[in-house]
């Protein structure tokens, strides 16, 4: 598990979402997943359905899901094998969805449009940034942060310094923002329409249903942060305290005309 500054419950609910990330993130990992829905196939009827991937590569792949309780190999007699997803499998595709509405309202449109296991593939890409599911976790649980403070919280045994390069890339992905040098990080408008996404990531992750997303205590529906909002820092109040009003002069009473 990775070491971070979060609280147990969130440090272990972003390591386990990070991990489940990991599981599906590797090229042609999705697609092997979606070739082997619904029914169990035999490895050259897999073949037959991924053309491009390489037998060798593809032998990895699902040897590598099978590894991950994703998928599972059967042995129906020596020369009739089948390769299937698990329950656990099979629980997470209704997630994909999700990542691929995200990518058609929130991502760069191309020329031409992507099928949706390519918008799928672009979100996990981003998901997947070194820090970035800690450091999201922590923008949309205090809807703001300065750099020092996520540095504290997410990498805490590095230099503080170390956080800038996560955030710039985070910022040229378009997931968070910054109204300049040294002031506070939030979740732009599509780092917080992730909410469903990681959300059930989340759900799934823990073993619940991801039905339950949308009562997630970080990623559950809520009202997003005003754009500009009113902000209160208690490290930086005033050093004196504030003068006393002076009062206002009396009122001249007008004079009587000629």
């Amino acid at each position: 598990m990775v070491t971070t500054g979060l609280p147990p419950a969130d440090a272990a609910d972003v390591a386990r979402v990070t991990e489940a990330l990991q599981m599906i993130t590797p090229r042609w990992n999705v697609r092997v997943l979606l070739t082997l829905n619904r029914t169990p196939r035999r490895y050259k009827e897999i073949v037959a359905k991924l053309p491009y991937l390489h037998t060798s590569h593809l032998h990895s792949k699902i040897r590598s899901l099978c590894s991950a309780g994703l998928a599972e190999r059967t042995e129906h007699s020596a020369r009739h094998v089948t390769y299937g997803l698990t329950p656990r499998g099979q629980q997470l595709l209704p997630v994909l969805p999700r990542m691929a509405r995200w990518a058609e309202q929130h991502l760069e449109k191309p020329e031409q449009p992507l099928a949706a296991i390519e918008q799928i593939e672009d979100t996990l890409a981003l998901l997947t940034r070194r820090q970035a599911p800690a450091i999201l976790w922590v923008l949309k649980s205090r809807q703001e942060a300065t750099a020092l403070a996520l540095a504290g919280l997410v990498m805490p045994t590095g230099f503080w310094n170390n956080i800038y390069p996560h955030l710039r890339q985070l910022i040229d992905d378009g997931l968070v923002t910054t109204e300049g040098t040294g002031q506070p990080y939030r979740l732009s408008r599509a780092g917080e329409a992730l909410s469903p996404v990681l959300g059930a990531l989340s759900m799934w992750s823990a073993g619940r249903p991801i039905d339950g997303a949308a009562r997630h205590p970080v990623w559950g529906n809520s009202a997003p942060p005003p754009v500009n909002p009113t902000r209160v820092w208690t490290s930086h109040q005033a050093r004196f305290p504030a003068p006393p009003a002076v009062p206002a002069a009396p009122a001249t009473p007008a004079r009587p005309a000629h």
